[in-house]
């Protein structure tokens, strides 16, 4: 039997986290431990993260001396973040100099709402939109889509994304966990052709749909990697040419890009330009780098008629305002902290509860949405501090991780029960003879539930998630302090 779209259309995952989006606090826990569960989707992410992975490491050797690079390009960021007030005033002046509009949105309905307005007021009706992870924060795609205008994501994985109904799970490739199988029976579907699975014959299957789509656009919608204030001017960069496509042919030109996006220079822009393409999948550049700002000059063959820029806040300024975690705006976007994690790669990106998945998003969600919703993401992280030496802008994930996990006991977050297990440790651990005691007991009570096997495989209470997706083994039999002492 062959399954049917709304069979294919998402894995469990998604349609588990599109279920709990909206809902008061995300169950990262029931979440992750079904995750870990699917062998499917751990193949699917693991082979492909480790493959990103393993290019950044190579990538990475290229440069001269890249963690000075890395030291660069985080102090680039960081003055721009801490100079914002005057990178945003000069942006704003380059780009109307420049003839284009710059529209500031404090969250995502104002920049929905701006977006809908500059479409109705110019007559447009079909959109073309390209990879934009502020879009997919704000949902700009469904919203627009709900107001009756044609819009067609034109990059493939978001393509996909789209027509399937579900949500990305990687910051740089979007449909990580979907293997070729499900997604030949959704473009079979949806297009009715054959059912085929080779990636060239899907890819051309959305190719000659796309290329209407662009030749009937007057819309196009674009994201921004980056934004220049000396000059005005979006860099976007991509692999695939279609987001060169929407900044080029439609005749009114939308870039949706977050306030955090600025560095002050073009030749800041170079240092970014060094490291992005290196740190999300090893390239030395991305296939296209497109660099543009202002509506079609004369004399130019093409380009928008109209160029609007909408800078999003939503929630940006009070990250900002706090200069313990002002440091997390840095983020480029790249994935590579994603492609690092240990934690990542056994869950995917659905089981974070947001489109900012991995490390970067156990951070930044509970910054973005609050910390009440999501207070479980900071304990997703082994504090192994992959992400950090990954990171091409330095910033200290696993730092930043332990001072939310301090938030969440300071403001109570956490229930009295969990405080009171805590104390208790904290207490015995200060005590030598309360802790030789709780040692022998806890050793005695692991190796009686593992007599038989030699694998703990339940725990009760809170201590539970140490084998919720893994047996524990048992301890040994002589400790190392007891070998030690028997050696002096």
């Amino acid at each position: 039997m062959v399954p049917t779209i709304q069979d294919q259309s998402k894995d469990p995952n998604s349609a588990a986290f599109l279920r709990e989006a909206g809902d008061t606090n995300f169950d990262f826990h029931s979440h992750s431990a079904k995750a870990a569960g699917d062998e499917r989707l751990k193949n699917a992410v693991s082979s492909n993260t480790q493959r990103q992975y393993d290019g950044r490491q190579q990538g990475m050797t290229e440069l001269p001396d890249p963690d000075g690079l890395r030291s660069l390009a985080g102090d680039i960021k960081q003055h721009a973040l801490d100079n914002l007030d005057y990178y945003l005033e000069q942006l704003q002046a380059s780009v109307e100099r420049n003839g284009g509009q710059v529209h500031f949105a404090r969250d995502g309905e104002a920049a929905r709402r701006i977006i809908a307005d500059i479409a109705k007021n110019a007559g447009c009706k079909r959109i073309i939109k390209s990879k934009s992870m502020a879009g997919e924060e704000i949902e700009l795609a469904h919203f627009l889509e709900s107001t009756g205008l044609d819009l067609v994501e034109t990059d493939l994985g978001e393509f996909i994304i789209q027509i399937s109904h579900d949500k990305p799970s990687h910051l740089v490739a979007p449909i990580i966990h979907k293997d070729r199988a499900s997604i030949g029976h959704l473009f079979s579907e949806y297009f009715k052709t054959p059912y085929v699975e080779d990636p060239s014959a899907l890819t051309v299957q959305a190719r000659a749909f796309m290329r209407n789509k662009f030749r009937a656009s007057d819309l196009g919608i674009t994201g921004g990697n980056f934004l220049v204030a000396e000059t005005g001017q979006v860099c976007v960069v991509e692999n695939e040419g279609n987001a060169r496509q929407s900044l080029t042919t439609p005749r009114v030109l939308v870039s949706l890009v977050g306030i955090e996006k600025i560095v002050p220079r073009l030749a800041d822009l170079a240092v970014m330009l060094k490291l992005l393409a290196r740190s999300s999948t090893g390239q030395r550049m991305t296939v296209y780098t497109s660099i543009f700002g202002g509506p079609r000059q004369p004399g130019e063959k093409d380009g928008p008629e109209e160029f609007h820029l909408v800078l999003l806040d939503n929630g940006r300024s009070e990250i900002l305002a706090d200069p313990e975690y002002r440091e997390t705006l840095r983020c480029i976007r790249c994935g590579a902290c994603l492609n690092a994690c240990p934690v990542y790669r056994k869950i995917g990106g659905h089981a974070y509860g947001s489109v900012y998945p991995g490390p970067i998003g156990a951070l930044i969600t509970p910054l973005f949405q609050g910390l009440g919703k999501f207070k479980d993401l900071p304990q997703a992280s082994s504090l192994c501090g992959a992400c950090y030496e990954a990171c091409p802008v330095k910033i200290n994930i696993p730092r930043h991780l332990i001072n939310l996990r301090r938030d969440i006991t300071n403001r109570r977050l956490n229930g009295r029960f969990e405080r009171l297990v805590y104390r208790l440790w904290a207490w015995s651990m200060k005590n030598h003879l309360t802790y030789r005691l709780l040692c022998t007991a806890q050793k005695f009570d692991l190796r009686r539930r593992a007599h038989k096997t030699g694998w703990i495989r339940s725990l009760p209470m809170f201590v539970a998630g140490w084998t919720r997706v893994r047996d524990m083994p048992a301890p040994a039999k002589r400790t190392f302090h007891e070998i030690w002492k028997d050696r002096a």
